[in-house]
């Protein structure tokens, strides 16, 4: 632990792709919106590929504002983003 707290790594994510952040088990902490564009989606795998068990799907709405999520829940395969329909800027901490 640093003198910060907990610290985690973080991903900014800003284009439609398929994005794996860790292999293994560790925990999905918050994804703040930072850019969100409407109809955007935003899917989350507990997994180290963009299918398998879903922590969540996110699609951002009509009147998008920057906004940030916690989630704060365990994953055991490994950490996969997939951003579709409306690229966004996106950031995910995890560890």
């Amino acid at each position: 632990m640093s003198m910060y707290g907990d610290t985690f790594g973080y991903a900014n994510i800003t284009t439609n792709t398929t994005t794996t952040l860790k292999a293994g088990s560790g925990v999905l902490k918050r994804i703040t919106l930072n850019d969100p564009v409407a109809t955007g989606t935003i899917s989350i795998f507990d997994n180290t590929a963009g299918s398998g068990t879903s922590i969540g799907v996110i699609t951002t709405p009509a009147s998008p504002m920057p906004l940030t999520l916690d989630f704060e829940v365990q994953f055991k395969v490994g950490l996969t983003i997939v951003t579709a329909t409306a690229a966004q800027n996106i950031t995910v901490a995890y560890q």
